[in-house]
């Protein structure tokens, strides 16, 4: 990070300038990163759609997996991005991880959401209900989804940064905790669920069912991947603007002072 750029005031006043960075948050990389994603997508519809044989059980609907499963994984990725920035906050009031804490919680919240979409879509066929609260892996999914929106919520309440920033902090980390709680429940509650046991694991899919899947899943890296870049760059250009509207201000009050 360069050393911050000093512009002078009219009124003879030096104001620092913490935008050091390039004002938008794309690059030669992340294009590169963002059309590969693309092509990813495109080709695991045309294989989910198209080429993937119906089950003998589900029939079309086991399509969905090809979505379900990676943003179900996904979300815990994001999620679990969050407690670890979330802890690094605490310990070391560290701006960079506290600013993927917060870009992980976006994503997660996007992925979990759609996490639950497709299980709702998912279950319409299956169970021939799209919700069943007696079902203790959608519990605990929407459970995990509301605390995420509350961690946003509090972000976006305002105040002091850093005592935003703790609070938050403090939401993520009760996130982080049901991760595993989720992603277990399925194994810890046998009897309370009916939502099948890991696809990856015990889904007994067909070759090419599988392969798809794993493409599904390479490709889902390459998504999360391009959206956290993306918002950790957002969100460290507004950490900065904050800063240097902070030092604008403090200028201001300090040449009010001096006349």
């Amino acid at each position: 990070m360069t050393p911050p750029a000093q512009t002078v005031e009219p009124s003879g006043s030096p104001v620092v300038s913490y935008l050091d960075s390039p004002a938008r948050a794309g690059s030669r990389f992340t294009r590169w990163l963002g059309s590969a994603t693309l092509a990813g997508i495109a080709a695991v519809a045309a294989l989910g759609l198209l080429t993937v044989p119906a089950d003998d059980v589900q029939g079309d609907a086991v399509r969905i997996i090809f979505v379900h499963v990676p943003s179900a994984l996904g979300a815990y990725t994001a999620f679990g991005l969050t407690a670890a920035g979330s802890v690094m906050w605490l310990w070391r009031r560290s701006a960079w991880w506290d600013t993927t804490a917060h870009a992980g919680a976006e994503v997660g919240v996007l992925l979990c959401g759609l996490t639950l979409v497709t299980g709702m879509l998912w279950g319409r066929p299956t169970w021939g209900a799209y919700w069943e609260w007696g079902d203790v892996r959608l519990v605990t999914t929407l459970i995990l989804f509301l605390v995420m929106v509350g961690y946003l919520s509090v972000r976006a309440l305002g105040g002091d940064p850093a005592a935003v920033a703790t609070r938050a902090a403090v939401v993520g980390l009760v996130g982080g905790v049901n991760i595993p709680i989720v992603n277990r429940s399925v194994n810890w509650w046998a009897n309370r669920t009916l939502h099948q046991q890991s696809s990856l694991t015990e889904g007994k899919l067909e070759d090419l069912t599988l392969f798809t899947l794993f493409l599904a899943l390479v490709v889902a890296a390459l998504a999360i991947w391009w959206m956290m870049v993306h918002r950790f760059r957002i969100g460290w250009l507004e950490r900065q603007l904050q800063a240097r509207d902070l030092e604008t201000a403090l200028a201001a009050r300090r040449a009010e002072a001096g006349r």
